[in-house]
């Protein structure tokens, strides 16, 4: 009966160190930007966001406007930053690789590594942008990644982001996705190749919710991950058969990918989310309601682990769009975690706390109790 409790008491610390702190595949992060007005007295200082994505346990964090001083405030947190440099600096980037060099002596060099700076990217839906600096995307990505390389810095990886809508024309079927050409041949296909040659990961924009709005045929329970019976989304070419609207959104992206010789990429989704409220009375689903039932059933979606039916290990990294509320004022759409002044919008936790962990720790003990009881 000893030798019994001794193997259980080996098995158990056995399992304790093998089963890692999180079941996720995917590191879930936040959007910030700074906003262009403070509202009221309320002062959001750099130190007290970073103090907040702490406390909220967010291990990563999207800068969309790369503030030095918020880049500073994350130095020794262990949250690691995803840097954006706007689209207006793109083209001078493009031409000047002195420029590049300034940018990445301004943004970077002071803080890394005690900030962990993981990627950054040179323009953000630059493809939309007016007027156009797609041309010059992959000149400027190019300068700033031999600028990080002169500097010996060779962890943080150089991308672009792209939004959904502006590349992708048809999500379904997901098998015969295609990126939109002529801007697929000419600006996206090179910067494939630039991200496969420096191991960088490919950067999305990605919301249910606006190809919700744009197609009568799409179920609301589909958009929100919802288990009903007819909730799911057969391509017929595959044989595949999709369950929520996020998988099937990622899936075209990648087979978008594979068309041009790039399926096994990185994806990332640099943005995504549900607004708590639209820009006028017609957004009806734009609710408080719908918004938290997205982000929860997204959040154990992904820390599931089970990925998307064609890329099992999933997105590596996913931010929610995004941290802090804006004002709340007619004609914008709110889509924070947080409200202006800084309390919790939402009554769900954003961290599970290691509670999957912990779930799965009782599982395993309780099926070792009765093996012993058996023996």
């Amino acid at each position: 009966m000893h030798s019994i409790a001794f193997y259980l008491l080996l098995l158990i610390s056995f399992t304790a160190i093998a089963i890692p702190p999180t079941t996720s595949a995917t590191t879930i992060g936040v959007t910030y930007s700074t906003p262009a007005s403070i509202s009221g007295s309320v002062m959001l200082s750099p130190d007290r966001i970073a103090a907040k994505v702490v406390s909220m346990k967010i291990p990563a964090v999207r800068l969309l406007d790369s503030n030095p001083a918020m880049i500073r405030a994350f130095a020794y947190t262990n949250v690691s930053l995803f840097l954006s440099i706007p689209n207006p600096l793109v083209p001078l980037l493009a031409s000047n690789r002195s420029l590049a060099m300034r940018w990445v002596y301004r943004h970077v060099l002071p803080f890394y590594p005690r900030t962990k700076i993981s990627i950054i990217s040179v323009g953000n839906d630059a493809i939309s942008y007016s007027p156009d600096v797609s041309p010059f995307l992959l000149r400027a990505m190019q300068n700033v990644h031999l600028s990080l390389t002169d500097l010996r810095i060779y962890k943080i990886s150089v991308s672009t982001t792209f939004s959904f809508f502006n590349i992708v024309p048809t999500a379904f079927p997901p098998s015969s996705a295609q990126f939109q050409q002529p801007n697929g041949e000419v600006i996206i296909r090179p910067i494939l190749q630039f991200l496969e040659r420096t191991n960088s990961s490919f950067l999305i924009n990605l919301f249910p919710y606006n190809m919700y709005r744009s197609s009568f045929s799409i179920p609301i329970g589909f958009a929100l991950f919802e288990e009903f019976p007819f909730n799911f989304r057969d391509d017929l070419t595959t044989g595949v058969r999709y369950r929520n609207l996020f998988d099937m959104m990622v899936d075209a992206v990648i087979s978008s990918m594979a068309v041009m010789g790039h399926e096994n990429l990185p994806v990332i989704v640099a943005e995504t989310g549900w607004p708590s409220s639209g820009i006028d009375s017609s957004e009806v689903d734009a609710t408080l309601l719908y918004s938290e039932m997205f982000l929860k059933a997204l959040l154990a979606h992904l820390r599931s682990g089970s990925g998307t039916p064609l890329r099992k290990e999933g997105v590596s990294e996913v931010y929610i769009f995004e941290l802090v509320e804006k004002d709340a004022k007619q004609g914008i759409r709110n889509w924070g975690l947080l409200h202006h002044n800084m309390t919790n919008k939402y009554s769900f936790e954003f961290s599970d706390g290691g509670k999957a962990r912990r779930l799965l720790l009782i599982g395993f003990f309780l099926e070792l109790v009765m093996l012993c009881l058996l023996m």
